[in-house]
């Protein structure tokens, strides 16, 4: 790789925006590359803003947090209003295919790609869009292999495998069906 790689997780409290960026941290980890993962979050518990960043290199990373991410995934408006307005021209952007957001495409927003993580979280573990959000992003970049991301998803939540194995299932399908379009 050579080079760092950023990734920005944003959504509202409650989502599992900070576990995902912690999932895929890990799962870089099992694969034998550098990462450190960083969070914010509103002072509500849920329903506040909330962000994690990801930062994954071959190499020692001298800065902590994302400056340009590669990735943004945004599964609000609120999110998208905040992280996804003023992107920068490389960063490919991921929405919920839910949001109704009137600026998703125009302006600097050029890369952004929709996708029905929240749909399918309600059809199969309506506490699951962050495991079907970063399954998606692993399938997609191919940055870390899957089987990184599953047993780390594994060790982040050992008491709900089989339902996050559905959500997991869910995301890579969604990359595949991206990627083979």
């Amino acid at each position: 790789m050579g080079k760092r790689i950023e990734f920005r997780f944003s959504g509202s409290g409650g989502q599992g925006i900070i576990s995902a960026g912690i999932i895929l941290a890990a799962a870089a980890v099992h694969d034998g590359k550098y990462a450190i993962q960083s969070q914010s979050y509103g002072p509500e518990a849920r329903g506040g803003s909330s962000k994690a960043e990801v930062v994954i290199s071959d190499e020692p990373i001298d800065y902590p947090k994302a400056t340009t991410p590669d990735y943004l995934l945004c599964l609000t408006d609120d999110a998208f209003n905040t992280y996804g307005i003023n992107a920068d021209d490389k960063t490919t952007i991921f929405v919920d295919s839910s949001m109704h957001t009137d600026s998703i495409g125009k302006g600097s927003c050029k890369n952004v790609i929709k996708v029905p993580i929240l749909h399918a979280a309600h059809e199969i573990n309506p506490q699951g869009a962050n495991v079907i959000a970063v399954s998606f992003l692993v399938g997609y970049t191919g940055l870390v292999r899957r089987e990184s991301a599953l047993e780390s998803l594994k060790e982040q939540f050992p008491r709900f495998i089989e339902k996050n194995m559905k959500c997991a299932e869910a995301g890579f399908r969604f990359a595949d069906e991206l990627l083979n379009k």
